[in-house]
């Protein structure tokens, strides 16, 4: 059967790792701001949000709600860069850094198998050995442990956060509360990731098994190989990750919030920190600054003077559209390591990680490969009409983002560095910051998340 497919990039027209110039766009979904226009709000101050992903536009709402004056910045409109194309879950309850143990023994694979779920394209490796050496001594048993433990210190409270945020912008409709659904074909593979989900309980996720009947129950729409599974009653997912930051943001500008579309270069530093961000016409003046800049914040915080081994762990998507096969909710295959998501415009196959350049091409095979998978975990999915997609995830080695004020500019925070928590972090990290902003004592021991760990 013949496919129709329709491709598009994760990013603008204008090349990789670039920001597009200042332009007002009929497409913003809230105000756009003249050359010295800040965010108008109380009488906090006036704070800069560079990057308008899930974890800037939560920052920038989180901020303009406790009384800043907020501008909001980046290339292209909110939620319209990687945030837009995850899988859309709100994973609560799964600490699990990307480093596990056994992962010395994986690297040859990722550099021989192109259809791995982890790949490193070859060209990047000399490139990527130093992060590559800090990931593979991530890997260790109590390392792993530990990771995962600081992990659970910010997914312990992504549920409340998001319901305040989401409340707030009153875009409840765009959650659904069905949990996560990891299956397995056989008892070998569940007892395979047996370990994983004896960690997920140790730090206190609820975990039910899942036997073939009850696997059926839930979704009858399943290939009936798969006999075991798990179920994480305490996750959600949103049925559209890019609407869900539109919203997050419409609320940001009915509060006063302002959004300028923006090629931003570089930041000038004065003698009380960042003092404005260098575009190709003018500096836009900053008071204080939170860089969110997604995988675009390793760049920027060398502007800063900070090193932060950041790199790009391109994640693809594959959006199966007019699909006749239903699920009711998330299911991830937890062998396999992709998930299939239902979501407003149809399903979402989503997986395949890959370590490359900002600039290389994408390698839309990788999101290809998805549908084969797809269509043996759900008989009768056609794939008739689909869309890939690829997107820059910014990964850590210890796979724990950068959440702080900066000591050395101590009107600057960071929030950057999620890698594949992006989407669950967003509403969190935007209180986060909320609360060093405001001068509170944080909500959440923030000293796992400092930039100086390295």
């Amino acid at each position: 059967m013949s496919r129709r497919i329709r491709r598009r990039a994760a990013s603008s027209p204008s090349r990789p790792g670039r920001w597009i110039s200042i332009s007002r766009s009929s497409a913003s979904p809230l105000p756009t701001s003249d050359a010295n226009e800040a965010g108008r709000g109380g009488d906090r101050g006036a704070v800069t949000v560079l990057g308008a992903g899930i974890v800037g536009t939560c920052c920038a709402l989180a901020l303009q709600r406790e009384g800043f004056s907020v501008t909001l910045i980046d290339r292209d409109t909110p939620g319209a860069g990687t945030s837009s194309g995850n899988a859309g879950l709100i994973q609560t309850g799964t600490p699990m850094p990307m480093a596990t143990p056994g992962m010395l023994r994986q690297v040859p694979a990722m550099l021989l198998d192109p259809k791995g779920s982890l790949v490193i394209r070859w060209r990047y490796l000399p490139r990527l050995i130093p992060w590559l050496w800090r990931f593979v001594r991530e890997s260790s048993a109590r390392r792993t442990e530990a990771n995962a433990r600081d992990q659970m210190r910010l997914l312990d409270h992504v549920g409340d956060a998001y319901r305040e945020l989401v409340r707030a912008a009153g875009a409840e409709d765009m959650l659904r509360y069905k949990g996560l659904l990891f299956v397995y074909r056989g008892a070998a593979d569940a007892r395979a990731a047996g370990w994983e989900m004896d960690m997920f309980r140790r730090h206190g996720v609820r975990v039910d098994t899942v036997n073939a009947d009850e696997l059926r129950q839930m979704e009858p729409a399943l290939n009936r190989d798969y006999t075991h599974g798990f179920h994480l009653p305490d996750c959600f997912y949103t049925v559209d990750p890019k609407h869900l930051t539109e919203r997050l943001a419409e609320a940001f500008g009915r509060m006063g919030g302002v959004f300028r579309k923006a090629e931003v270069t570089g930041i000038e530093i004065g003698p009380a920190g960042p003092s404005g961000l260098r575009t190709a016409s003018e500096t836009i003046p900053v008071e204080r600054l939170v860089l969110a800049a997604g995988v675009f914040s390793k760049k920027f915080a060398r502007d800063l003077g900070i090193s932060v081994p950041l790199e790009s762990a391109r994640g693809y998507h594959l959006m199966l559209l007019d699909e006749t096969v239903r699920i009711n909710g998330p299911v991830l295959d937890g062998k396999r390591h992709f998930a299939v998501t239902p979501m407003s415009g149809g399903l979402r196959l989503a997986g395949m990680v890959e370590l490359a350049s900002l600039e290389a091409a994408p390698n839309y095979e990788r999101a290809e490969m998805l549908l084969p998978l797809a269509q043996d975990m759900l008989p009768g999915l056609k794939g008739a009409e689909t869309r890939p997609w690829m997107g820059h995830r910014p990964m850590i080695p210890d796979s724990l983002p950068v959440i702080e004020q900066s000591r050395r500019h101590p009107n600057t925070f960071f929030a950057f560095g999620h890698g594949q928590l992006g989407l669950t972090m967003g509403a969190i990290t935007g209180l986060l910051v909320a609360d060093l902003a405001c001068g509170r004592e944080p909500r959440v021991d923030l000293t796992p998340y400092r930039s100086d760990r390295f």
